[in-house]
């Protein structure tokens, strides 16, 4: 097969460090990459938005099926442009997407098919907005609607925070159209966890647990980020809550999709909300999380690309996943100023110091003057694997040490369990 990844994150660096070991895949493209993704597969100067660029090289490489890694291409439609070309697609297509590209159309699939989530409200207009500032109570969430690269979410801690964050998304537009449409939601307590699942149209598949950290800082303080580390399993899942969660979630899910009409092909991100009164659904996004990846994918034993192919044929009930008992940990390293503004063309070192069984997947680099340069918010995920999740954990940041360039910022917490 030839396989075309779209994207250039940490997401698609691992997800073609997991292809590149199939013995189906005979070729691999990813479109556009970094300077990671270069190793092993074959770059193009195509930008993931680029849809008619994506669709005419597929066409002209005769690519077997693409990948679609981040959600703004997927929200935009490509997975339908390129099915229109006969290729098929790893990826829910743009009225699925929806699922992601707006929190208000999820919120409602969730309350109209009673899965259990947090109670919220959405607003059109500032003034109104205003009026009703506090409506949960504080902490008060405050959410985009639409795609903000993982940083529409304010948790304001009183009514001027608030009031703050709501002249910036509605007055100042700092996300743009994708705060035309705010959620407000009760804040949710307890341990956040993710679960990431395979669907196939009318069969979703779990995969391994995962906890990811949004804040920026250790102890979850400062501004979401698109995720500062991960490690699988979490913590706190067990035979109980994986119950209460495929009774409670998952099931009432893909029967909703059949209900509601949605064909979802791909990868189901689930971030989910441990409280005292048991899981509930913080949000859905329509494809693999990054860097939840990384830690999940370093885990799977079977072949990925029949994974994929059986998402898209419809055929999931009948392939069998395996997993490691290791426990795996990313630690992400970023650039000085992420989630704000940072410079870019800082060189890397120590790449080639790190241990033989460390996986470093780039997700903001690039290739300058023989040199690897940041290029990114979010610039590499050094990924170990242990037999216990101390082990894991100590290897990674082991390694994270290792590695250098100028202004990096890491969380030194990545690992430990964190109270909401």
């Amino acid at each position: 097969m030839k396989i075309l990844i779209v994207g250039s994150g940490g997401r698609e660096h691992a997800i073609a460090w997991k292809l590149a070991r199939s013995k189906k895949v005979e070729k691999l493209y990813c479109a556009p990459g970094n300077a990671g993704i270069a190793d092993i597969a074959e770059c193009v100067p195509v930008k993931a938005e680029d849809i008619e660029g994506i669709c005419g090289f597929a066409e002209e490489n005769s690519i077997d099926m693409a990948v679609i890694g981040p959600e703004v291409p997927l929200s935009m439609g490509i997975t339908d442009a390129l099915q229109e070309k006969g290729i098929r697609v790893f990826g829910p297509d743009k009225s699925c997407s929806r699922l992601e590209g707006s929190k208000a159309f999820t919120k409602a699939f969730l309350k109209r098919h009673n899965i259990p989530t947090a109670g919220y409200k959405e607003y059109t207009d500032k003034e109104s907005l205003k009026k009703d500032i506090g409506i949960f109570g504080y902490p008060m969430v405050i959410k985009a609607d639409g795609l903000a690269a993982g940083k529409g979410v304010v948790i304001a801690e009183d009514k001027e925070a608030a009031e703050k964050a709501i002249e910036e998304m509605m007055g100042d537009r700092i996300f743009g159209d994708a705060a035309d449409t705010i959620v407000v939601e009760e804040y949710l307590t307890g341990i956040e966890a993710s679960m990431l699942c395979f669907v196939d149209g009318k069969t979703i598949v779990p995969m391994e647990s995962a906890q990811d950290y949004k804040r920026i800082f250790d102890g979850d303080k400062g501004p979401n980020t698109g995720g500062m580390g991960t490690y699988s399993p979490s913590l706190v899942f067990n035979e109980e809550l994986e119950k209460q969660i495929k009774d409670q979630i998952l099931t009432p899910t893909i029967n909703g999709f059949i209900k509601d009409g949605l064909d979802f092909h791909g990868v189901l991100f689930i971030g989910l909300m441990i409280s005292d009164d048991g899981p509930k659904v913080i949000e859905f996004n329509n494809r693999f999380g990054d860097p939840e990846t990384q830690s999940v994918l370093m885990r799977l034993e079977s072949d990925l690309a029949d994974i994929f192919d059986a998402c898209i044929d419809g055929t999931l009930d009948k392939q069998e996943i395996k997993w490691s008992d290791k426990r795996a940990v990313c630690v992400v390293l970023a650039s000085a100023g992420y989630p704000g503004s940072y410079e870019k063309g800082k060189v890397i070192t120590g790449l080639n110091d790190v241990d033989a069984d460390i996986v470093v997947f780039h997700a903001g680099t690039a290739e300058k003057d023989g040199n690897i340069v940041t290029s990114g918010g979010r610039v590499l995920g050094v990924t170990a694997v242990g037999d216990t999740h101390e082990e894991a954990r100590e290897k990674a940041f082991a390694n994270v040490e290792k590695i250098s360039f100028e202004g990096a910022q890491y969380r030194k917490d990545i690992g430990k369990i964190n109270r909401k």
